[in-house]
């Protein structure tokens, strides 16, 4: 098995493992949606204009009335993006860059319920060092815009708890210094494949690419270095973990991820 090109820095070397496979080149880092408020939040302020304590119908229908709904469609997605959601996803890894040409990035894990999209913290993030393309290429160093499936996790930490299949091995590590000058060791000790150009149900490792080598490949969501990556996403370690420990491949979950404006399309 050969191990395609991931998001790495030019200087970076990656070390193979026994599976003689060849490098990934990647070139990183998170705050919460307001909490609900509670029902005795809102009987405090929803008590009539004399000071007592509001009755428990009055409570609810004041608390049915502070709380927003939440969303039927997932925010900041224009109707081309949503067209490419499947129906059945209820797990959405919403990935939305400063700009079109920004290195930065931030993250909302997205729950849809019977009542709509939930979403989860804020995380800060990195992407491509050029920024997002809607025709990625290898080397390019742009981040590709779409929507693509996660279906496959591994690193060279043991599984943290995903119920994505896990592939464990000493293989996923990296030396070397990222566009920045950080050390980028660590940064696959956690990795989930991004479904771009790639055999769905193999190791993030398989060097499969059904739209050929040239259309570039191997681009994770992995832990974060502390800099721009050549195509892939990167977070924090403890959101890795988290996102590890949330995503359910029941729930078919996808990443959609892009520059604010082309996402908006």
């Amino acid at each position: 098995m050969r191990l395609h090109k991931i998001c790495l820095s030019a200087a970076a070397a990656l070390v193979v493992s026994a599976l003689g496979v060849t490098a990934c080149r990647h070139l990183p880092v998170g705050a919460s949606a307001p909490a609900a408020r509670s029902i005795s939040d809102d009987q405090a302020a929803a008590g009539p204009e004399t000071g007592r304590s509001a009755s428990a119908p009055a409570a609810s229908q004041a608390a049915s009335r502070a709380r927003p709904g939440l969303p039927a469609r997932l925010p900041g997605l224009g109707p081309k993006t949503l067209a490419k959601v499947p129906a059945d996803t209820r797990q959405v890894v919403l990935v939305t860059g400063a700009g079109r040409n920004s290195a930065t990035s931030r993250v909302v894990l997205w729950q849809r319920t019977d009542d709509g999209w939930r979403p989860g913290a804020v995380w800060e993030a990195h992407n491509g060092y050029k920024g997002w393309t809607d025709e990625h290429y290898e080397g390019d160093l742009h981040s590709p815009t779409g929507v693509f499936g996660l279906s496959d996790a591994g690193g060279r930490l043991p599984d943290p708890g995903t119920k994505l299949p896990y592939h464990h091995s000493g293989a996923f590590w990296v030396g070397g210094t990222g566009f920045e000058g950080e050390p980028l060791s660590g940064s696959f000790d956690y990795v989930i494949a991004i479904d771009y150009n790639r055999q769905p149900g193999t190791s993030p490792m398989d060097g499969t690419h059904p739209m050929g080598a040239n259309r570039g490949g191997g681009i994770w969501v992995h832990v974060d270095h502390g800099g721009p990556t050549h195509a892939c996403i990167s977070v924090s370690k403890t959101h890795m973990k988290q996102l590890l420990r949330t995503l359910d491949p029941a729930d078919h979950p996808v990443v959609v991820m892009g520059d604010a404006a082309s996402l908006a399309r």
